[in-house]
């Protein structure tokens, strides 16, 4: 990965921009990371990641629509022997 000093970035933007298409550029400060310059497709990919997180919630605050799809929730028929093993007496 490219690293350069934020001077350096904004005095090559062109090159950087180009050079951000293949890999990530680190934009340093101080001799420190301070952000880094990736291309539409890597943001896209990061945006799609983040919207897979898994989320924990306190039941108080859990969302409606959370709510709603917990509740209409059905499993999947090819597993109904399991369901009907939770229903059965002994």
């Amino acid at each position: 990965m490219t690293a350069v000093t934020a001077t350096e970035f904004a005095r090559e933007f062109g090159r950087y921009k180009e050079e951000a298409q293949r890999e990530p550029v680190a934009i340093t400060t101080y001799g420190r990371v301070s952000g880094y310059f990736v291309s539409t497709h890597e943001y896209a990919e990061l945006q799609r990641l983040r919207a897979m997180e898994r989320r924990a919630y306190r039941l108080g605050e859990l969302p409606r629509d959370l709510i709603e799809a917990i509740v209409t929730a059905r499993m999947n028929p090819k597993h109904d022997d399991l369901n009907r093993l939770l229903t059965e007496t002994p």
